[in-house]
């Protein structure tokens, strides 16, 4: 019984704590050879499966003009637009024993309910615990005791051509392993929002003032088969290790064709641990605008390195980490706690990892020496304190709302905005309004507390007029208006 209690799992252990405990007697695999020679994948796939979900989820009521935005990869198993409610399909992964599970945040984007299905069929209804839409990850829970598990592998140590599995739902096709290899690493494909690698990952032009970018996209690009249905997914090596939560794929059919794209664990392991302890992610920033090191850049900026590496410093924010450390306009840094990195997404992906406090170490290249300072990250507002989940306040109109962030609002270039973040019977779902919605104006009145909605509501006469943005479109405004009836 002694020896039970010091492995029984504890309830406020870390993910990585639960994990420790539970596959202290699991010895590293080989992966074997079948009867024909080729690689056998029996064994990593019999650990991965018990562990991987079926998500489904009902949709808000949208309107049909209001979606062309949304979900530009067609990744996820969604019913044709329409008027009605939807149904959507995806996947998670366990992560301990007692419930909780990973997915993508777009699986159960604007989810009224999130229903969970296990491998054994037993069904689940879903708690959510928070969402990261700039690395597109989302933590549920469920009230479950003594379930299957993934471990944690190490996603650093993936290597270009080696084999993994993907472990997924398709086209609703429960418990389906398709493999693959690792085709390259820290991948940005623009689709969280923050655009493609080159130029200027972090937001802002060269000669720019460094911008607050918190959107991450550092994927690990495979051609394991994967399709609508296997988002949120498990990415497993040989050992049956989680490496990856697969996300994305690139594809003018909305299908696969040969590119697959996963969110590395190591982010993924950080981002639950702050949504599960905080509610929301604590993201530290370096405060610098840099550039890809390319041929091209070497020569314009006449670098003294003969070797084409690392990731170039355009800009250094004035009041942000890097210039506390002494890191300067034209440094080149090389490694990121040691981590050497080779691309803006590289480098984003690293940072990601830390919280606003922790002191990095940040090794550059400074007129051809090498040279090693420690940074202290910032938050998005500029300081190290913990960023606390704004609170929901309830409407008499029917919706949950919470005001924008410091940071959102500096991403999306607005002064002020509310955004609906649930909605029941009332004004916004008559319209068409579906949480993700920014509302901004009121008839004429500008938005920036939940009271603002019943005031400006409660003064309207015959007509009430909303206007405001989807927070994956900020850049076009929508206007609806309604009448009220007598």
């Amino acid at each position: 019984m002694g020896g039970y209690k010091l492995l029984e799992p504890k309830k406020n252990m870390s993910f990585d704590g639960q994990e420790k405990v539970n596959f202290v007697k699991v010895a590293g695999h080989v992966p074997g050879l079948s009867s024909a020679g080729l690689p056998d994948f029996t064994l990593p796939a019999s650990i991965a499966t018990p562990a991987v979900v079926h998500i489904t989820n009902n949709l808000q009521a949208r309107k049909q003009e209001m979606d062309q935005f949304s979900d530009p990869f067609g990744f996820f198993n969604q019913s044709p637009i329409s008027r009605g409610p939807q149904k959507a399909f995806g996947s998670g992964v366990i992560i301990s024993e007692d419930g909780y599970i990973v997915t993508n945040n777009h699986v159960i984007e604007d989810a009224k309910n999130i229903m969970v299905v296990l491998e054994n069929k037993k069904q689940y209804k879903a708690k959510l615990i928070g969402t990261d839409p700039n690395t597109d990850i989302a933590l549920l829970k469920i009230q479950a005791e003594g379930l299957p598990i993934l471990k944690f592998g190490n996603s650093d140590d993936v290597k270009v051509g080696e084999w993994v599995l993907a472990v997924g739902n398709p086209f609703n096709l429960t418990s389906t392993v398709t493999a693959g290899i690792v085709s390259a690493k820290a991948r940005n494909i623009g689709i969280l929002g923050n655009g493609p690698s080159e130029g200027n990952p972090f937001g802002g032009s060269e000669n720019s003032a460094p911008k607050v970018n918190t959107s991450v996209e550092s994927f690990i690009q495979t051609d394991a088969a994967v399709n609508r249905g296997n988002s949120g997914g498990a990415l497993v090596n040989v050992n049956g290790d989680l490496v990856g939560i697969n996300s994305a794929i690139a594809s003018g059919t909305g299908n696969y064709e040969g590119y697959s794209f996963a969110v590395p664990v190591n982010l993924v392991k950080k981002v639950v641990e702050d949504l599960k302890t905080y509610g929301t992610v604590q993201r530290g920033f370096l405060g610098v605008n840099i550039s890809d090191v390319t041929a091209e850049l070497v020569e314009e900026k006449k670098l003294n390195d003969k070797e084409i590496r690392g990731v170039y410093v355009a800009k250094v924010s004035p009041d942000g980490a890097a210039k506390a450390a002494g890191i300067l306009d034209g440094d080149i840094i090389l490694k990121i706690q040691g981590t050497s990195v080779n691309s803006g997404s590289e480098l984003q992906e690293q940072v990601a990892r830390y919280r606003p406090g922790n002191t990095i170490s940040v090794t550059l290249l400074r007129n051809g020496s090498e040279k090693t300072v420690n940074a202290t990250l910032k938050n998005s507002q500029g300081n190290t304190e913990v960023e606390k989940m704004a609170a929901i306040s309830t409407s008499k109109a029917g919706i949950q709302t919470v005001p924008l962030t410091t940071a959102e609002l500096k991403k999306f270039n607005k002064p002020f905005g509310v955004k609906i973040v649930k909605e029941e019977e009332g004004i916004f779902k008559n319209l068409g309004i579906r949480p993700g919605f920014v509302i901004m104006i009121i008839n004429d009145e500008e938005i920036k507390t939940a009271e603002d909605v019943d005031n400006a509501i409660s003064t309207s006469s015959s007509t009430i007029s909303i206007s405001g943005f989807y927070l994956d479109n900020p850049a076009m405004t929508l206007t609806m208006s309604q009448s009220i009836p007598k």
